[in-house]
């Protein structure tokens, strides 16, 4: 038996979770002294409504060693094989504590995957982790395909207010002032584990035909699914579909809401894709 774990920031919901069989172990959220579970103790709806009230951005702080040990534990003791697919080490230390409790361990039955990914990119590998086991392969033989195909994760986003990146200091507060002013919107990509801006736009539909063209640069695995994701903005997300259609066409497409740690650095309206490259 093989018992497929992943943190909240792969954003796939509570209810999908449980129809896939795998275990999400929530990230710590906190808005000043009130702390919430990612995914658990405050929706994602909840948590974008509360964003856009504050003045300084809330923290999420990493899970921390002890917890995966007694999770992994637990698993390896009832007879499974453990495979842990997790946020990336270059945007939070979640790898580096499962590994600590990896190696405090010390079993053949265990297996962690840093995903140098986030949210739908993260998402793509758990489904592909899935669909390999599906397939019958062993923990071992699905943790060497997903090590080589994570490379070839794609994750483009439309970010459609610099206020929250301006806030998390990503961002120079002269740069997001001149980029309000001139309806400027940055165009965001995961790439070898980092957030990198790679173009920027004036306009939203015209930033949508940006991002089709970068998919059509890149072109689609063909057995790929694809991944939309979005932060509180379904309006957004069908327009975004809409247009980027003709460059997803003969796919299966999922959608997902972007959730807390993602979506506190790139507030509401923003939408992206993720998908394997050919």
């Amino acid at each position: 038996m093989i018992k497929i774990i992943t943190d909240s920031t792969c954003d796939i919901s509570l209810a999908d979770q449980n129809k896939l069989g795998i275990e999400i172990i929530p990230m710590d959220l906190y808005f000043g002294e009130d702390h919430y579970k990612d995914g658990l103790t405050i929706t994602h709806e909840e948590f974008y409504q509360r964003l856009n009230t504050v003045t300084e951005l809330p923290t999420t702080s990493q899970i921390n060693p002890n917890q995966f040990e007694e999770i992994f534990q637990e698993h390896i003791e009832n007879g499974h094989d453990v495979i842990a697919i997790l946020l990336s080490s270059e945007l939070s230390g979640t790898y580096q504590s499962a590994m600590i409790a990896a190696n405090m361990i010390e079993s053949d039955h265990l297996f962690v995957i840093d995903s140098l990914n986030a949210t739908m990119g993260l998402s793509l590998l758990v489904h592909e982790a899935i669909r390999l086991h599906n397939e019958g392969l062993s923990a071992k033989e699905i943790t060497a395909q997903l090590e080589e195909k994570k490379s070839k994760v794609r994750l483009y986003a439309y970010v459609d207010t610099l206020k929250f990146l301006k806030m998390g200091g990503r961002l120079s507060a002269a740069s997001a002032a001149i980029g309000g002013l001139l309806g400027i919107n940055p165009i965001i990509e995961i790439a070898e584990g980092k957030v990198n801006a790679i173009g920027k736009e004036r306009g939203r539909k015209k930033t949508y035909r940006t991002i089709s063209n970068f998919v059509l640069e890149h072109p689609i695995d063909e057995n790929s699914i694809i991944i939309f994701g979005h932060t509180s903005g379904s309006d957004y997300l069908n327009e975004f579909k809409e247009i980027i259609a003709p460059a997803v066409t003969g796919h299966e497409l999922l959608t997902q809401s972007i959730g807390c740690v993602v979506g506190t650095h790139i507030g509401p309206g923003a939408v992206g894709i993720s998908y394997f490259e050919k």
